[in-house]
C-alpha cells in the first residue's frame, strides 16, 4: 500500500487499496474493528520482501483477528508508517510484541530495521496464496506452461518455523 487507489480488478471492486504492496478487496475499517472480527479478505502482494514464498502480484486469502503462531505469515501495520500495511513472517514472540522477518533477506524492511512489532499492529494471518496466470496473450501460452501454473496456482501458506531464527 503506497497510498489509496480506487477501481476494479477482475470485476471485483477495490474499495480500499492498502498494504505496502497489498490492496484489499472489500471494506476494512482502520485498525481496531478489523482486528476484532475474524473476517476473510483478499489482498495483493507488491514488492519482493517475501520471495520465494510470495511474489509480486500474488493474491492472498487472509483472516483478520486470527491467532498468530511463530512461523505464520502475517499482515501488519508498519510501526513507523501506520497507514502502510506489510506482509512478513512472525518469527517469535518477544516482550512487547512480535519479531518479524521477510523471507527475502536482501529486501530488508523487517524487525532488523524497526525492532519488535507491538501485538496490536499484527492484524491478520495469511491462509492461502493464489498466483494469477502470467499476463501473456492467450495464443502464446503453452500447454506445459498452463499445466505448471495450474499445479502451483493455489497453495496454503504454511508455517516454516523450523528454518527461522530471530537475529
Amino acid at each position: 500500500m503506497y497510498g489509496a487507489e480506487r477501481g476494479t480488478r477482475h470485476g471485483v471492486p477495490e474499495e480500499d487499496r492498502e498494504v505496502a504492496g497489498m490492496p484489499e478487496w472489500g471494506r476494512v475499517s482502520g485498525g481496531g474493528r478489523a482486528g476484532r472480527r475474524r473476517s476473510l479478505r483478499v489482498v495483493e502482494v507488491t514488492g519482493p520482501s517475501m520471495v520465494p514464498t510470495l511474489y509480486h502480484g500474488d493474491l492472498l486469502l487472509v483472516r483478520y483477528g486470527a491467532p498468530v503462531r511463530p512461523g505464520d505469515v502475517v499482515i501488519l501495520r508498519h510501526p513507523f508508517q501506520q497507514d502502510l500495511l506489510v506482509v512478513k513472517r512472525a518469527v517469535e514472540r518477544r516482550p512487547g510484541g512480535w519479531w518479524v522477518r521477510g523471507d527475502n533477506t536482501f529486501a530488508g524492511g523487517d524487525s532488523t530495521d524497526y525492532g519488535v512489532v507491538p501485538e496490536g499492529l499484527v492484524l491478520a494471518r495469511v491462509r492461502a496464496r493464489y498466483r494469477p496466470p502470467a499476463s501473456t496473450p492467450k495464443g502464446q501460452r503453452s500447454v506445459t506452461g498452463l499445466l505448471g501454473w495450474a499445479v502451483s496456482a493455489l497453495r496454503p501458506v504454511r508455517s516454516d518455523s523450523a528454518r527461522l531464527r530471530a537475529r
